[in-house]
């Protein structure tokens, strides 16, 4: 146990990110936040502080109940951090993600650079219409 513990080791110790690399890049990316604040990966972690981690789709949510400076075993992490993530969060990872398929017809090739900037297009506003 330690008096103050860097925000990327945190996350690593108690299992939220693979990596304490995959947790300085997600911290550096403003993919969490500490108390409803964009946070460094050197910033130290206090007992009491909520933390947000948004990885893909999901916002999960801890609160931090004692600090941990080295990896904890899966089983120990509930006596490190409280998931708060709200059932609507999770729900997300429950909903399919839509396929989309574009027909082309036989003997026309491949997309033009043109005609792929236009589906890219479609993709991406489908995907953040998704998000709203």
């Amino acid at each position: 146990m330690a008096d103050d513990i860097r925000l990327d080791k945190y996350l690593w110790a108690v299992r939220v990110f693979k990596t304490r690399s995959d947790a300085a890049d997600a911290i550096r990316n403003n993919k969490v936040t500490v108390n409803d604040a964009y946070a460094k990966p050197s910033r130290e972690v206090r007992i009491g502080d909520r933390i947000a981690v948004r990885k893909q789709r999901v916002t999960y949510t801890y609160k931090v109940l004692e600090l941990v400076s080295s990896r904890q075993p899966a089983k120990n992490v509930p006596l490190y951090c409280l998931d708060t993530t709200p059932p609507e969060e999770l729900e997300k990872l429950r909903t399919p993600h839509e396929t989309l398929f574009v027909f082309r017809d036989r003997g026309t090739g491949r997309p033009t650079k043109k005609e792929r900037r236009e589906l890219d297009g479609l993709m991406e506003e489908i995907c953040l219409g998704d998000d709203v």
